[in-house]
């Protein structure tokens, strides 16, 4: 009897400390192979260009508050554009936003900040008239 209770709680001891010693292993080897490559730097992103410049903002679509067709909330600031205030007008979809809340936006994000659609470099540099 003394017996089988000693081997009740040896054996699950016993395994316990060979899936523990296993374990150790493979954290060891993982950490040899690790040390024996040369390169630790991840691969580098290449750097994007974050937002406008202040040139490409100027290209940019100006009009006031009362010829915005598709609603005079600012999706930025969410106020009311008024009707004498300058907008600006994204290309492409047709979003006006208050004038400073756009090219703040746009400045750090070269997406509409509605419909996340992108701005191409088409918007501000126009295709060249070919005389043929």
């Amino acid at each position: 009897m003394l017996v089988s209770v000693f081997l009740a709680l040896f054996l699950p001891c016993a395994g316990m400390s060979a899936v523990f010693v296993v374990y150790l292993c493979l954290l060891w080897y993982a950490a040899n192979i690790d040390s024996n490559r040369t390169d630790y730097r991840l691969p580098e992103k290449p750097e994007e260009k974050s937002g406008l410049t202040a040139a490409e903002l100027e290209k940019l679509p100006k009009i006031t508050g009362k010829e915005l067709a598709m609603g005079t909330e600012c999706a930025v600031c969410l106020d009311e554009i008024e009707v004498d205030q300058p907008a600006r007008l994204v290309p492409g979809c047709n979003h006006g936003f208050h004038l400073q809340c756009a090219d703040t936006w746009l400045s750090k994000n070269p997406v509409c900040p509605v419909c996340r659609a992108k701005l191409d470099p088409e918007f501000f540099n126009p295709p060249q008239d070919n005389p043929c």
